[in-house]
């Protein structure tokens, strides 16, 4: 390979596509710890390298040019390689000490794995946790996290993905809320219940429909995207709403809603990077959170 032919510098090619990735200078420079003068100057060094405009300016915001457009392609190539290469790396660590990250949902890093973190730090004390408590799905690959709790099997190659126990979700509201609907609870009357939903709603309106409900978009007058606020709602008595038994029996502010209503099931799966699992802290991780899960959910 000629290596002189390569006449930029790696690291203003990071810049250019981060930027490109994150749509402004400013998003870009929260993403990679730096001013956003520091990466402007990067990508307008790298423009001079290369002798071409990679970014024009539209109003307030910047687009990539039909150049910038042409070599994106290529150094989103350089940046899968680069996180791959970061992969190898750390997998080759035998070190215990040191930080995992986790990524799950709201739901599951408040209520599951909150109360594992004591046991955790007993059994790894060398280890430090970071929680990632996101209803979006971290990508493991480009080591947005290194484990992940995830509802959904992932379909990628170099991820490992065990599945765990699936779980049953069932309706819960407060006493006294169900007391506003009459005395004997049937479906009649939970037809005309209110609900509380998620911002993406139609998949939730979906699934409870399949269990024997005809709900329509009117029945939920209060959406939210987080789901520790969807269970606020819920305890505080202003709707009905969904959440796994592991989680809902043990709320004594609330109780079922028709007990013998068939429930929601769901799967959960442990995901981590073929790399990482190599790694002695994150195997320890992976394994702590295989077993205790195990017994969880």
């Amino acid at each position: 390979m000629n290596w002189r032919s390569i006449n930029f510098d790696w690291n203003r090619a990071r810049a250019f596509l981060v930027t490109a990735e994150e749509g402004s200078f400013s998003a870009a420079a929260k993403a990679l710890g730096m001013s956003q003068p520091t990466l402007g100057r990067q990508v307008s060094a790298l423009e001079d390298e290369l002798n071409v405009v990679l970014f024009e300016k539209v109003g307030k915001g910047i687009v990539l040019t039909p150049s910038g457009e042409e070599l994106l392609a290529h150094v989103k190539q350089m940046g899968a390689a680069a996180s791959e290469f970061s992969l190898a790396a750390t997998g080759q660590s035998h070190s215990i000490e040191g930080t995992v990250s986790i990524s799950a949902t709201e739901v599951m890093a408040a209520y599951i794995l909150a109360p594992l973190l004591k046991k955790l730090r007993k059994t790894a004390p060398g280890i430090h946790i970071e929680i990632i408590a996101t209803n979006e799905a971290s990508d493991l690959r480009r080591r947005e996290a290194d484990i992940a709790i995830r509802n959904f099997q992932p379909q990628h190659a170099d991820l490992i993905a065990r599945r765990m126990t699936d779980g049953q979700g069932y309706l819960y509201a407060t006493p006294d809320y169900l007391n506003t609907l009459g005395t004997q609870i049937h479906f009649e009357q939970l037809n005309r219940a209110d609900y509380v939903g998620f911002t993406d709603n139609p998949p939730l309106i979906k699934a409870l429909n399949s269990i024997g409900l005809s709900l329509t978009a009117k029945n939920f007058p209060f959406i939210t995207e987080s789901h520790i606020v969807h269970w606020e709602i819920v305890k505080n008595g202003a709707a009905i709403g969904v959440m796994p038994d592991f989680i809902g029996d043990y709320e004594p502010r609330v109780q079922r809603v028709m007990p013998d209503l068939e429930p929601v099931s769901f799967g959960t799966w442990l995901v981590v990077h073929r790399e990482l699992r190599t790694n002695r802290k994150v195997r320890l991780v992976y394994d702590f959170l295989a077993e205790e899960l195990s017994r969880v959910l």
